[in-house]
């Protein structure tokens, strides 16, 4: 019997790059498959819905509108009411995203169905700057190798590309506003919903699989982009904080509440933070860098790199503080 999967790709203002995704969409060999593709057009102030709609016109790729933006949001919208309700697997995949191989999708699923106990299956991302053979500028070389590069790719959830069984998914709530939501349903699936101990073998990622997507191009970019990494998991502590005040057994129930409630988030952030003694971002953000390099035997080439690592993440670390202490928190992006 064929699989059934429903593929979720959240677009939010991505006119410029949408029908080269649905494209590629259409290219994806899904023999086997009982397949939706929704392209999820939310709080989009572009075209983009009318130009993914022109673009799947004739395909199996269908688009459906969200007034209101926010990729937590749209989770809930989506496996909570769009997905169809006999689905086994969900995927969702962002629309900025490339798929280099026809067998991209189809992997991802058959290789969750072929692991009952996985919650969670990755896509490893790739830069494009790493994935394309060119001439790379010193910028470029140096982006390539910042960012990202603290977490494994098998262990986290990779928000831009990844599939869960439906029935696990449906387990869970995200509150409205997260910016940095694939951190929080990740301790979700851990822990599932912060009621028991972190199983780590709940995710992973398939070797081999893989998806390309577009790298910073620019120093300030890539701060904005840590930046906005950095906030969200100082607010998703504050959340984790929250709900852990809580009997295990009302915590789903909180979370299907904070999905709903637009106020959840900022009340949260409003009555936990700044906290002491790292104020609005734990002091982990700050020294994680150099306490990866110093646990291990140190040697002069990884202290040539540990050390602008850590001035890097300094800078974010204090505009992380200042956004926040000037107002940034749910919703920030």
């Amino acid at each position: 019997m064929a699989i059934k999967a429903d593929i979720c790709v959240f677009a939010h203002d991505e006119a410029a790059g949408i029908a080269a995704m649905v494209a590629g969409l259409r290219l994806q060999d899904l023999s086997g498959i009982d397949a939706r593709i929704v392209i999820l057009a939310n709080g989009c102030t572009d075209d983009t819905a009318a130009l993914a709609r022109a673009a799947a016109a004739g395909s199996v790729v269908d688009v459906v509108e969200l007034a209101e933006g926010g990729k937590s949001r749209s989770w809930n919208r989506f496996v909570h009411g769009i997905a169809r309700p006999d689905a086994e697997v969900l995927v969702f995949a962002d629309a900025d995203i490339r798929l280099p191989a026809p067998d991209c999708l189809s992997r991802l699923i058959r290789g969750l169905v072929a692991r009952p106990a996985l919650w969670a299956l990755n896509s490893q991302p790739v830069k494009d700057i790493v994935a394309v053979p060119q001439q790379l500028s010193l910028t470029d070389r140096l982006i390539a190798a910042a960012g990202g590069g603290l977490d494994d790719w098998k262990t986290a959830i990779c928000g831009q590309l990844y599939a869960m069984p439906a029935a696990r998914a449906r387990r869970f709530h995200l509150p409205v506003g997260l910016p940095v939501e694939d951190g929080f349903l990740r301790a979700m699936v851990l822990t599932d919903a912060l009621t028991g101990p972190e199983d780590f073998s709940r995710i992973d990622g398939l070797e081999g699989l893989a998806h390309i997507y577009e790298s910073e191009r620019s120093i300030g970019r890539l701060i904005r982009h840590q930046e906005r990494i950095v906030i969200g998991s100082a607010i998703n502590a504050a959340a984790f904080a929250a709900l852990r005040d809580l009997p295990p057994e009302d915590r789903a129930e909180e979370l299907a509440t904070a999905a709903r409630d637009d106020g959840w988030l900022p009340s949260v952030i409003a009555a936990r933070l700044p906290a002491a003694p790292g104020g609005y971002v734990p002091l982990h953000f700050l020294t994680k860098r150099l306490m990866r390099a110093f646990t291990r035997p140190l040697q002069a080439r990884r202290l040539a790199v540990a050390l602008p690592g850590f001035a890097f993440d300094l800078i974010v670390y204090l505009r992380a503080q200042y956004r926040m202490a000037k107002g940034a928190g749910a919703g920030f992006w």
